[in-house]
């Protein structure tokens, strides 16, 4: 065969629900020289990581650390280490990503009870009483913080209240909201929570950040069963990841040279500053989309400032708008997912991402777009709100 010529990928601007766009210092970090993963100089940088991951999950928990794998394979790692066959698990549903957390569950022999509301609305803590009630032998109930396919923040801290009540642990998904919004692992009575680097991180992914509480640890060591995963056994990891050092896989090298960049990004930018930044560019986006009268599908109330669900005007062909920003302004946004597909476009502004320029941008080539598709809206009004 002939030899392909060396890629070159286009420069996007990424508004979609993930990746972002990663800063510069995550890329250079990328190319860095490797070393082995057992080098003193890599666990050196293995216990920075550590500390900076425990200050943006705002923990203490000892066991927290990158899983080499994708935010998935984060999800599989609390799921399969936390639940056991006929467990009693509660797991709230009102997306793509609450519906996965339990098809693990289930795929763990986990006897599942869904707590569903519709896409677009919020899980109510009225819901998981309730569920607690109907199920007081719950081992664990798992909840998705923000759900990237709808764009709704889920009210956690309300829901972790009643979960340390009942006794069970809780697991929350954070690989949307994890240095986007407020995430505060110990103040909220967050078991088990897991992430991606790819969003609001603006890092590539390949990652997933987790935590576990003590009552988590000793709930994976205690198992009557051994952990259905040999690569995702905390009580194996606890040893590479621990003060032990001792062998399990290989670690992707550059990638955790990747996050140990971002998290000093998020780090040096600061917590709040980082959340009010995209606070502000969710209400630029949201105001200017008022202007003309294009609202967004989630709740409000509990919107995303980090992806917002925009509503795809009647009569607009959705997927040929989103091809058109893609060609004609290197603009990627994302489509709808399961009941929303063809509805709504997944607009993120996420981590390196979310700017206001990137706001302009988009709001002026839609508007161009919308235009020359027949619906006529005033991009000088979408600006000036914005």
């Amino acid at each position: 065969m002939t030899t392909p010529a060396p890629f070159k990928p286009p420069h996007r601007i990424l508004l979609g629900p993930g990746p972002s766009n990663a800063a510069p210092s995550v890329l250079n970090a990328l190319a860095q020289p490797l070393v082995g993963h057992l080098d003193p100089s890599f666990i050196r940088m293995m216990e920075e990581i550590k500390q900076m991951l425990r200050a943006v999950f705002q923990t203490k928990n000892q066991m927290t650390f990158p899983v080499s794998g994708t935010g998935s394979a984060g999800m599989e790692f609390c799921i399969v280490n936390l639940i056991e066959p006929g467990d009693e698990v509660i797991i709230a549903i009102n997306g793509v990503f609450g519906t996965r957390m339990a098809d693990v569950a289930e795929r763990c022999g986990a006897r599942v009870t869904r707590v569903e509301a519709p896409w677009g609305q919020v899980i109510s803590p009225a819901q998981i009483q309730d569920a607690l009630l109907k199920t007081p032998d719950a081992k664990l109930v798992g909840v998705v913080h923000a759900e990237t396919s709808t764009g709704v923040e889920n009210p956690v801290a309300e829901i972790g209240r009643l979960v340390k009540s009942s006794g069970a642990l809780f697991l929350i998904d954070t690989v949307t909201s994890l240095g986007g919004c407020p995430v505060k692992i110990d103040e909220w009575s967050v078991d088990a929570a897991y992430s991606g680097t790819q969003k609001c991180l603006s890092c590539p992914p390949g990652l997933s950040p987790v935590t576990l509480s003590e009552r988590a640890m000793e709930a994976a060591r205690n198992r009557k069963t051994r952990v259905q995963s040999w690569y995702l056994d905390v009580n194996l990891l606890a040893g590479y990841w621990g003060s032990e050092r001792v062998y399990h896989h290989t670690a992707p090298i550059s990638m955790n040279y990747a996050l140990h960049a971002a998290l000093r990004e998020v780090l040096e930018e600061g917590l709040e500053n980082r959340w009010r930044r995209h606070r502000q560019n969710h209400l630029a986006l949201k105001s200017g989309l008022a202007a003309i009268k294009i609202p967004l599908a989630s709740a409000e109330g509990f919107q995303l400032w980090q992806l917002n669900a925009v509503k795809v005007p009647d009569g607009v062909d959705e997927a040929a708008i989103r091809t058109k920003l893609l060609s004609d302004f290197n603009i990627e946004v994302g489509a709808g997912l399961g009941s929303l597909k063809g509805k709504i476009w997944r607009v993120g502004l996420m981590g390196e991402s979310s700017s206001r320029e990137n706001v302009r941008l988009f709001l002026s080539a839609l508007c161009q777009c919308l235009n020359e598709s027949g619906a006529q809206v005033n991009a000088a009004a979408a600006l000036a709100a914005a």
